[in-house]
């Protein structure tokens, strides 16, 4: 079993949640993921590292309600448990030799954006952030990634906060003006990591992709997280759980993803809505 350490709502919809998980602390590299079950009658899922404390033991987990088993998560309070927390899983993000960096990042994306800014920080990279949210309600983080950034773009869809626009405005002018990067990391919808490729695409920049909105099981047998990349002329399968989670955006083919990755949106609002019914009955 697996203590809640501590709980903080960071907008309506996206809880963080630091979890008692030693060896998991111990072993943990930004852009890993943990796989966990609430209860013993629940269901896997993956969820990325958020941060982690090898001297406090702890694990750090930002998670959004989409679905059952995120909303019984929710209703977890500070010194409860959790059934299962196994992890590391999922190929670390890959930082040597890289001196300047961009990390985009989109809504609740930027919970995995954080700790792989965090990290190039502490490696004396050159961070350059973009961040960007439909509206100020939903906005997370801001301060986490000024700390750890040279540089920090915070848009809205709506402008309700910062600038109006999404993430590729920003990411568009640095690279007309001329700036290069040694990489471009991007993490967050699908959509939004497809056109943050297509913007990077004729200035040859290197565009490293977060494919975790597709995992499920986390392990690769599900096949939900199956994914197609083009290399040298070839179609080739490969599984972001167990092969990335990150990949070289220029390989993937987003648009099979995009359709694969609506399949489940309505199997998801199903759960959720049968688990809001089920607390509120024990509410009663």
């Amino acid at each position: 079993m697996y203590r809640i350490v501590s709980k903080k709502p960071l907008n309506s919809t996206v809880t963080q949640m630091e979890i008692e998980a030693p060896l998991v602390a111990r072993k943990a590299k930004p852009g890993q993921f943990i796989i966990l079950r609430v209860d013993e009658d629940g269901e896997r899922i993956p969820l990325t590292i958020a941060g982690s404390d090898a001297e406090k033991g702890t694990v750090k987990i930002i998670f959004q309600i989409v679905g059952g088993t995120t909303e019984k998560l929710n209703h977890k309070e500070e010194g409860e448990y959790l059934q299962d927390f196994a992890g590391p899983l999922g190929v670390a993000t890959h930082t040597e030799g890289i001196k300047k960096v961009c990390i985009v990042g989109g809504g609740v994306g930027c919970a995995i954006a954080m700790p792989v800014a965090q990290e190039f920080h502490r490696l004396g990279a050159e961070v350059t952030s973009i961040i960007g949210f439909r509206n100020k309600d939903i906005l997370i983080l801001e301060d986490e990634f000024k700390a750890c950034s040279d540089r920090l773009f915070v848009m809205t869809d709506d402008g309700s906060y910062a600038r109006k626009g999404n993430v590729t405005v920003p990411l568009k002018e640095m690279l007309e003006a001329g700036e290069t990067f040694d990489m471009i990391i991007t993490i967050g919808p699908l959509i939004m990591m497809k056109f943050v490729v297509l913007a990077a695409k004729p200035y040859n920049v290197p565009v490293t992709v977060s494919m975790n909105p597709i995992m499920i099981d986390g392990t690769g047998m599900c096949g939900c997280c199956r994914l197609t990349l083009h290399q040298d002329g070839k179609a080739v399968t490969k599984f972001a759980c167990v092969d990335g989670p990150d990949f070289n955006g220029y390989e993937v083919d987003f648009d099979e993803a995009m359709s694969r990755n609506r399949m489940y949106a309505d199997f998801e609002a199903h759960a959720r809505e049968e688990a809001c019914n089920l607390f509120k009955k024990g509410e009663n």
